[in-house]
C-alpha cells in the first residue's frame, strides 16, 4: 500500500468533497481518498504510488486545483 497527501483550492463545501473523492477513487488502483474540507488536504491510498499527474488531472476534472 502506497499514501500521498496532496492540497487542493477551491473547495468550499461537502459537494466540493464529494466531487474531488468520486474523480480520484476512479484513478486505477486507488483504495481509498480521504478529504478535509477545511485543510484541503486530499490523502489518497493506493495499491502502488500514484502519477501525480494522474491524480492533479482527477482534481481538475472534478472543477479544484492541485497545489502541492
Amino acid at each position: 500500500m502506497s499514501t500521498a497527501t496532496y492540497t487542493v483550492s477551491g473547495m468550499t463545501c461537502g459537494h466540493c468533497v464529494s466531487s474531488v473523492t468520486e474523480e480520484v477513487e476512479q484513478i486505477t488502483g486507488v483504495t481509498g481518498v480521504d478529504v478535509d474540507l477545511q485543510s484541503g488536504r486530499v490523502t489518497v491510498t493506493s495499491e502502488t504510488p500514484l502519477d501525480d499527474a494522474r491524480v492533479k488531472d482527477a482534481v481538475e476534472e472534478a472543477g479544484y486545483q492541485l497545489t502541492s
